[in-house]
């Protein structure tokens, strides 16, 4: 029930906040690509990677920047398709187990897009060690993995 509680408070606020990212900070970390990756992102989800990065860096001043970066482009996988409100609600409590490919329209699209972010982000990211800390958000195995995935769950 806890999880379920955090999930809505996370989503109340990525649906109500006016919050408007720090572009500037996110831009000074991101090199190349990911730079055209982390603009395509909603608002909503930059301004996230961007607490998610500050947090990683005032409990770990020592992060190296692939960690930083990871931090920022976390959830850019959301980017291959705008979420709806309704959709974002809906898969924001509940995401049913669908493959990522071929990617759907609809509601089923915006499943895919929740469960499989992740793995969207990192087809587009180059360098290694980014793509594998974005790719074990959700189930941290490294030592830099699990300290983002801590920085990511304290909203």
């Amino acid at each position: 029930m806890g999880r379920l509680r955090g999930r809505l408070r996370r989503l109340l606020r990525a649906l109500l906040a006016q919050e408007a990212p720090d572009d500037a900070f996110a831009l000074r970390f991101l090199e190349g690509e990911e730079r055209e990756l982390y603009l395509a992102m909603d608002p909503r989800d930059r301004a996230h990677g961007v607490r998610v990065a500050r947090r990683l860096l005032k409990a770990y001043p020592e992060a190296p920047g692939y960690a930083v970066r990871a931090a920022l482009l976390h959830d850019a996988g959301k980017a291959v398709r705008p979420y709806r409100t309704l959709e974002r609600v809906l898969a924001g409590l509940f995401a049913p187990p669908l493959p990522p490919y071929p990617l759907r329209r609809g509601l089923l699209g915006a499943f895919q897009v929740r469960r499989h972010h992740p793995l969207y982000a990192a087809q587009r990211i180059r360098d290694p060690r980014v793509r594998a800390l974005v790719l074990e958000h959700h189930a941290p195995k490294s030592l830099w993995g699990r300290r983002l995935h801590e920085a990511d769950r304290e909203e």
